[in-house]
């Protein structure tokens, strides 16, 4: 068994901590981001990372920078084997990349060199594809670039939003982890160059979230999935008070074809034109309100057939 230095930040890091900590290993120190405003009293929160380490009695540093020498140089008092990284949100220099005995080892939630970056589950789902995955990665100074040392592949089926393939893949790379090591800890895992074309997945823009219905209704339906159910694809819904935001955060593909203006609301049910066939959405969010399916949203919402949304 290794000792190791573990850094992570959101929920899907808790799952490989959880493992590891399962595994036997002995995580010796967490890493999260510093704990943030949150709420109405905006008091401050520990990460979930960062709440779920305490709970276990490990010790948590928070540091604003792991650039600074300050953070550095703690870091490199620590006795450690590895460290163990999953969607921490800082860059770590060479100097933390080559103090543990055996490296730095990321978990990264794609097929590399694929979605490189900060939101590589919603841009699987949102450019379409078919299947994503895992990877245990040996860390390099280069943003994902690293070689591979394990990988799992994760079908993305119709109805998966980014919440439901983040939960599969975090259970896959939870997984993955103390494999990996075993294989690291023997000297045997050098890793295998990444090959193919890179793209990246940048962090999702508020702007970018905003729904054109005049595109086909395949791509909106990969567009408010993938979006799902944070930040949320939305429209703006004419009301009485004026527009007023409206998240869509379940959405398939309808059968029904219609010549009406993209964005129009058409037969029975909440089936919108695009600018390509029709989609129908089931699960909708309106301001200062939680989640309604399709048929409770209608009976409130005021809208009739030829209605549009903007």
């Amino acid at each position: 068994m290794m000792k190791l230095a573990f850094m992570g930040t959101p929920e899907f890091a808790v799952k490989a901590l959880a493992e590891l900590v399962a595994s036997g290993h002995e995580v010796i120190c967490v890493y999260s981001q510093p704990p943030k405003p949150k709420g109405r009293g905006q008091q401050l929160s520990p990460s979930p990372v960062h709440a779920f380490a305490e709970s276990l009695g490990i010790e948590v540093r928070t540091p604003i920078s792991m650039k600074s020498a300050e953070a550095i140089a703690e870091f490199q008092a620590l006795d450690i084997d590895a460290c163990i990284v999953v969607a921490y949100g800082q860059i770590l220099k060479k100097a933390v990349l080559d103090h543990p005995r055996l490296g730095c080892f990321n978990l990264h939630a794609s097929l590399l060199p694929r979605w490189r970056g900060a939101a590589p589950i919603q841009r699987a789902i949102m450019a379409g594809d078919a299947y994503t995955g895992v990877q245990v990665m040996r860390m390099s100074e280069g943003l994902d670039e690293g070689p591979i040392i394990l990988s799992g592949r994760v079908e993305i089926t119709p109805d998966d939003t980014a919440q439901t393939l983040h939960d599969k893949l975090a259970h896959t790379g939870a997984a993955l982890l103390p494999v990996a090591l075993a294989a690291i800890e023997r000297g045997g895992a050098a890793g295998t160059e990444q090959s193919g074309d890179v793209t990246y997945a940048a962090k999702i823009t508020p702007a970018e979230a905003r729904i054109d219905w005049n595109r086909s209704a395949r791509e909106l339906d990969f567009h408010i999935r993938g979006l799902s159910p944070f930040p949320g694809a939305w429209c703006e819904l004419e009301t009485p008070k004026g527009p007023q935001r409206l998240k869509v955060l379940m959405s398939r593909l309808s059968d029904m074809t219609t010549d009406q203006p993209a964005g129009t609301l058409i037969g029975n049910g909440l089936n919108i034109a695009t600018g390509d066939g029709v989609i129908e959405l089931l699960r909708v969010q309106r301001e200062g309100k939680g989640g309604q399916d399709a048929a409770t949203f209608l009976n409130g919402a005021g809208l009739n057939v030829g209605d549009r949304l903007n």
